[in-house]
């Protein structure tokens, strides 16, 4: 994992987001060629500033960092749903995962 990584994931998420580099930029208060410099390799954000950029992407650090997640932000909206359903709900819903993963396995 390298900086290449962080760049791409970065261009990926924003993508999914559907936001433009542009309005990135402007919305995590900096001018409007600082998410293009990250994805193009050009310069890193701060630890503080990625974790800025994990928040408004909707991921956790991660999640961010997890290759094999390649929907982390649907998954981050359905952990944050999880959290709210009681025991009964989410037996049901371990159930219907294990049932919807049995036609592909």
């Amino acid at each position: 994992m390298d900086i290449e990584f962080v760049a791409q994931r970065i261009t990926e998420l924003r993508m999914k987001k559907n936001v433009s580099e542009y309005k990135m930029s402007r919305d995590l208060g900096h001018g409007r060629s600082y998410i293009q410099n990250i994805a193009s390799g050009h310069s890193n954000p701060s630890m503080v500033e990625f974790l800025y950029i994990c928040e408004y992407l909707g991921v956790t650090p991660s999640a961010f960092f997890d290759e094999e997640n390649e929907e982390p932000i649907l998954i981050q909206r359905a952990l944050d749903g999880l959290k709210k359903l009681n025991e009964k709900d989410l037996t049901t819903l371990i159930q219907l995962i294990e049932r919807l993963n049995e036609d592909k396995g």
